[in-house]
C-alpha cells in the first residue's frame, strides 16, 4: 500500500501547533497521515496523537504505516464526532492541538474508482466513506431540478446552476447517471463560458461532493467539538481550500473570540459567555515554493486560534 501524499502547509501547521514532546494532539482529518507523521516525529514517548478519518481505506493505510506505534490511536468515523472521540479517549479538555485539514485527500481524488474526478472515468460515487450513505449518482438521479440548481449555486458558486440542473434532469430522463465522465460531459455542454485554467465541471462536482457528504454540517460540528477537545492554550488549526469552507472557519473563530453580545456592557460576564478562543495571527497562505512543489496547495488557507481558559 502506498503512502505517498504531500501534506499542505506542513511547517506552518507544526509551528502553529507548537508541538511539544509530551503534548497531546488530535488530527481530525488523517488522510494518508502526512501531518500525523510529522507530529509523531516531534512528540516523545510520553506524547500521544489521536487521528480520525471517515474513509476506511485511510484507516487501513494508517494501521499499516504506523503499526506498532503505541502513541497513535486511529479512529474510523466522521470528524463531526471529534468531541465524542476526545471524550472516549479520556482526553476531553486535554488536547494541546487540534488539526482540521478540510480538503479531499489526494489518494481519493486520484483514484478514479472513488468517483470524485471529472477528468477520469469512474463510478459516480463521491462518498468519503464508500461503505455507507447515498452516492452522487443516487442524488443526481433523484433530486428535483430546483434542488440540484440550489446545491450547485450555493455550494459550487456556479452562476450557470439553473442551466446545468435543467441539462442534468433532461439527460437522466434518457439514461440515469452512473459514471463521472457522463456527468462531466453534460455539465460541460451546459456551461457557455470557460474559466481560464478550470474545467467547466469543477464547481458542479465540488457542490455535489459537499452535498453527498454533508460537508458543511460536518465542519460546523467538528469546529464546535474542538472547544470540547482543547486544553486551555491548546491550538486549533484549520486548513480550508475554498471560500465557503474558509468562511465557516473564519466566522466560528470570530464568534468564539468575542463575549456573548447578550452580556455586552455588563460589569460581570458569566463564564459561559466569555470568549472561548483567541485568534492567533492572520490567515496563512502557502509560499510560492510550496505551490511549485505541490500545485494542489495553491488555494489552501490556514487559520489558527487558541483555547481560552474556561
Amino acid at each position: 500500500m502506498t503512502f505517498q501524499h504531500t501534506p499542505v502547509l506542513l511547517e506552518e501547521v507544526l509551528a502553529a501547533l507548537q508541538v511539544r514532546e509530551a503534548g497531546r494532539y488530535l488530527d481530525a482529518t488523517f488522510g494518508r497521515g502526512g501531518h500525523t507523521a510529522a507530529i509523531l516525529e516531534r512528540v516523545g514517548k510520553e506524547g500521544r496523537v489521536v487521528a480520525i478519518d471517515r474513509d476506511p481505506e485511510a484507516i487501513r493505510a494508517g494501521q499499516e504505516r504506523f503499526a506498532g506505534d503505541g502513541r497513535l490511536m486511529l479512529v474510523n468515523g466522521p470528524f463531526s464526532q471529534l468531541a465524542q472521540v476526545a471524550t472516549q479517549a479520556g482526553l476531553a479538555g486535554g488536547f494541546d492541538g487540534v488539526l482540521l485539514d478540510l480538503g479531499v485527500s489526494s489518494p481519493q481524488l486520484d483514484n478514479a474508482a472513488r468517483g470524485f474526478s471529472f477528468a477520469q472515468d469512474g463510478p459516480l460515487d463521491m462518498r468519503m466513506n464508500n461503505a455507507s450513505g447515498m452516492t452522487a449518482a443516487d442524488w443526481v438521479n433523484r433530486a428535483p431540478e430546483h434542488e440540484i440548481a440550489r446545491v450547485i449555486r450555493e455550494y459550487g458558486e456556479e452562476r450557470f446552476a439553473k442551466r446545468i440542473a435543467r441539462a442534468v434532469v433532461q439527460a437522466r430522463s434518457q439514461s440515469p447517471f452512473d459514471r463521472t465522465l457522463q456527468l462531466a460531459e453534460i455539465v460541460s455542454a451546459a456551461v457557455p463560458m470557460r474559466e481560464p485554467g478550470k474545467h467547466p465541471a469543477t464547481r458542479t462536482f465540488q457542490a455535489i461532493r459537499i452535498q453527498v457528504n454533508q460537508e458543511f454540517a460536518e465542519i460546523e460540528s467538528a469546529l464546535e467539538g474542538s472547544l470540547v477537545a482543547l486544553a486551555p492554550q491548546g491550538r486549533l488549526c484549520a486548513i480550508s481550500f475554498h471560500s465557503l469552507e474558509d468562511g465557516l472557519v473564519k466566522r466560528f473563530m470570530q464568534k468564539h473570540s468575542q463575549e456573548d453580545p447578550v452580556y455586552a456592557g455588563l460589569p460581570e460576564v458569566p463564564p459561559h459567555a466569555r470568549p472561548k478562543l483567541r485568534r492567533v495571527g492572520k490567515a496563512i497562505h502557502p509560499s510560492a515554493a510550496e505551490i511549485d512543489r505541490n500545485p494542489r496547495a495553491r488555494s489552501s488557507i490556514l487559520r489558527v486560534a487558541e483555547r481560552m481558559a474556561a
